[in-house]
C-alpha cells in the first residue's frame, strides 16, 4: 500500500545520543548487570523499564498494530487475505519477552524470580526493608501475566524460571488460566493491603528506583486495586463471586482506593493515571510503526459510527482530516471520515487521501508517548458497568460521565506531549458532548451497557489494543463487522493466539495443552 508522504520539515528535531540515555540510567538507577551482587532495587527498576508497556517501535509494529489491533479494529490494516493470520515470529518474540530478561521486553518473570532468590538470602531486617520492592514487582508481574493469559489462556507460570531459581533448565508445565486469574486477584489484594499498611520506605531507596510511580505507596495501592478490579470484571460472567467482591470494593473507597482520578475538575492524567514515561526525551518516533503496517488510517467503526455522529471533541486530537494536493495546493478533506472497512486493498491504495488518518502530534510523531498501564477513564468505565449491572443506576451514570470526560482529557494530554496546540474543550463543550444522543447515558440497561463498553473500546484505541481485544471478546461490543478473508483457516480473527513455535517445539509439557491450542478455542472468561 502507498505510504503517506510526511513533510520532514514538520517533524520535531530530536537528537539525543544513545550513550547519554545510558549515562542517565547509570546515574539515576542501580544497574543489576553492573553490580557485583544481585541487587533487588536494580532488578525492580529493570522490571518497570519494559518496552512491551511503552509504545516502542517494536511493540507497536509487531504486536499491537499488526495483531491485536486488527482483531479488535482499534487500528486500520491492509484488507488482504492474510490480515487475520498470526505471525509466529512476532508473537514468539512477545512470548519470550515476558519470560526472558532480554530483547524488547524486561523479562518480568525472569527478573521477579531472580528477585525472589535474592530476597530469600537476606536477613530478616533486610527483608523487611526490601519487601516494598517485592510487593510492587508482584503487582507488575501479575498485571503483565494476566495479559499473557488473556492472549493465550493456559501459560507456564508457577514453575517457570527454573534457570533463575535453581540454575537448571527444566520444562515448566502450563498452569490453568482460571487458576492463574485467582492467584493474580488474591495476590493483588495482598499487595494493596501491604501498601495501605506501610507508612514509609525512605530507607529502602524505593523512591529513587521507582521510575513509574516515584515511590508513592498510595499510587501503588491504587494500581493494585485497579488491576484487581479489571480482572474481577473480566471474570464476572463466569465467576459469581466476582460480583460480591467488586461490590464490596466500590462500597468502601477508603479501604479500596482506585485509579479513578477523583473529581473530573481535578483530573490530571500525568498524576492520576499509571503511565510509564520515557526515561529521557530520546525515543524513536512511532511513525514507521504506523506507516509500515498501514495503521495510520482512521478505523471505520471508531470514527464513522462512534465519534463523528456524536461530534466527539476527541476527533481533532485523535485524527487528521487529511486531503489532496490540487494544483500544488494542499486541500484538506471537509469532514472527519474514515475509509470503509469493506474497501479492498486496491480501493484502499487508490483512495486513502480522501479519508482521515491518525493525528501526527498525538501519535505518528510523538516521541513522548508514555506506556499506558491503566487510566482513570478505564477504571470509571469498569465502575459504571458494575453499578449498572448490580443495582446503582445513578452511580453508574456518574462513573460513565467521568470516564468519557477523562478520556477526552487524556487524549488532549497526549496531544500536548507531542507538541499539539489544539485548545482543550471547555466544561460547556463537555456537557454538550455528554448530552449528545449518541453518547448520553440513557435507554434500557442493555443499551447503557453497550454505551459503556463501546466508549471504553474507543478510549483504549490502538495504544491499548490488547485491552481493546480482550474487552471486545468478553462483551462482544462494539458490534463490529469483519470482512471474511479467503485464506483457508484465517477467514476471521481468532478467539486466542496459538502458542508460538519457540514454546511448542521445546517445552515437553506442550502435549498437555495441544488439544486446545487452536485459534478458535476461547479464553475461559469469553462466554458471550
Amino acid at each position: 500500500m502507498k505510504k503517506i508522504l510526511i513533510n520532514i520539515s514538520l517533524l520535531l528535531s530530536v537528537v539525543v545520543a544513545v550513550s547519554s540515555c545510558k549515562k542517565k540510567l547509570a546515574d539515576d538507577y542501580n544497574n543489576p548487570e553492573l553490580n557485583p551482587k544481585a541487587n533487588i532495587p536494580g532488578f525492580f527498576t529493570a522490571i518497570l523499564n519494559n518496552d512491551r508497556v511503552r509504545p516502542s517501535y517494536w511493540n507497536l509494529r509487531t504486536y499491537l498494530l499488526t495483531g491485536v489491533a486488527v482483531y479488535s479494529q482499534s487500528a486500520s490494516f491492509d484488507n488482504v487475505n492474510t490480515a487475520y493470520q498470526q505471525n509466529d515470529g512476532y508473537t514468539g518474540n512477545y512470548w519470550t519477552d515476558f519470560y526472558y530478561a532480554s530483547g524488547n521486553g524486561s523479562g518480568d518473570l525472569a527478573l521477579y524470580t531472580a528477585m525472589q532468590n535474592t530476597f530469600a538470602g537476606l536477613s530478616a531486617t533486610d527483608q523487611a526493608n526490601q519487601k516494598v520492592f517485592m510487593e510492587a514487582a508482584k503487582v507488575v508481574l501479575y498485571d503483565q501475566a494476566s495479559k499473557m493469559v488473556d492472549a493465550w489462556g493456559d501459560i507456564p507460570f508457577s514453575k517457570a524460571g527454573s534457570l533463575e531459581s535453581g540454575s537448571i533448565v527444566k520444562d515448566a508445565p502450563f498452569d490453568d488460566a482460571k487458576t492463574l486469574y485467582a492467584t493474580f486477584i488474591s495476590g493483588l489484594d495482598e499487595a494493596a493491603t501491604y501498601f495501605g499498611a506501610s507508612t514509609t520506605v525512605s530507607s529502602s531507596g524505593f523512591q529513587k528506583q521507582d521510575i513509574m510511580l516515584h515511590g508513592s505507596l498510595d499510587m501503588w495501592r491504587r494500581y493494585a486495586n485497579s488491576i484487581r478490579l479489571r480482572l474481577l470484571m473480566r471474570i464476572s460472567n463466569v465467576d459469581a463471586s466476582a460480583q460480591a467482591t467488586v461490590t464490596a470494593m466500590l462500597a468502601d473507597p477508603s479501604a479500596y482506593p482506585l485509579i479513578d482520578g477523583g473529581n473530573v475538575g481535578t483530573y490530571d492524567p500525568a498524576s492520576s493515571d499509571v503511565l510509564l514515561q520515557p526515561l529521557t526525551t530520546y525515543q524513536n518516533s512511532p511513525l514507521n510503526a504506523f506507516t509500515e503496517s498501514s495503521s495510520y488510517f482512521a478505523p471505520d467503526y471508531m470514527l464513522n459510527t462512534v465519534m463523528a455522529p456524536a461530534n466527539d471533541p476527541r476527533m481533532p486530537v485523535v485524527f487528521d482530516k487529511f486531503g489532496n494536493t490540487v494544483n500544488g495546493v494542499f486541500v484538506p478533506n471537509p469532514t472527519y471520515k474514515a475509509m470503509p472497512i469493506t474497501y479492498t486493498s486496491v480501493e484502499q491504495a487508490n483512495n486513502y487521501t480522501n479519508f482521515a488518518i491518525l493525528d501526527s502530534a498525538t501519535f505518528l510523531n510523538n516521541i513522548k508517548l508514555p506506556g499506558i498501564v491503566i487510566t482513570a477513564s478505564e477504571v470509571n468505565f469498569l465502575k459504571a458497568e458494575a453499578y449498572e449491572r448490580w443495582g446503582s443506576t445513578g452511580a453508574a451514570q456518574t462513573a460513565y460521565n467521568n470516564a468519557v470526560s477523562q478520556s477526552v482529557s487524556f487524549y488532549y494530554y497526549l496531544n500536548g506531549l507531542g507538541g499539539g496546540k489544539v485548545p482543550a474543550p471547555t466544561p460547556t463543550d463537555i456537557t454538550a458532548f455528554l448530552s449528545n444522543p449518541n453518547v448520553a447515558y440513557s435507554g434500557t440497561s442493555d443499551q447503557k451497557l453497550a454505551l459503556i463498553w463501546t466508549q471504553k473500546w474507543a478510549h483504549f484505541g490502538c495504544l491499548q489494543a490488547d485491552e481493546a481485544w480482550s474487552e471486545y471478546r468478553r462483551t462482544k461490543f462494539p458490534q463490529l463487522t469483519f470482512v471474511t478473508q479467503t485464506l483457508n483457516g484465517y477467514a476471521l480473527p481468532p478467539s486466542r493466539l496459538v502458542y508460538p513455535s519457540i514454546e511448542t517445539a521445546y517445552n515437553s509439557n506442550y502435549n498437555a495443552v495441544r488439544a486446545k491450542d487452536t485459534r478458535d478455542t476461547k479464553i475461559f472468561w469469553d462466554v458471550k
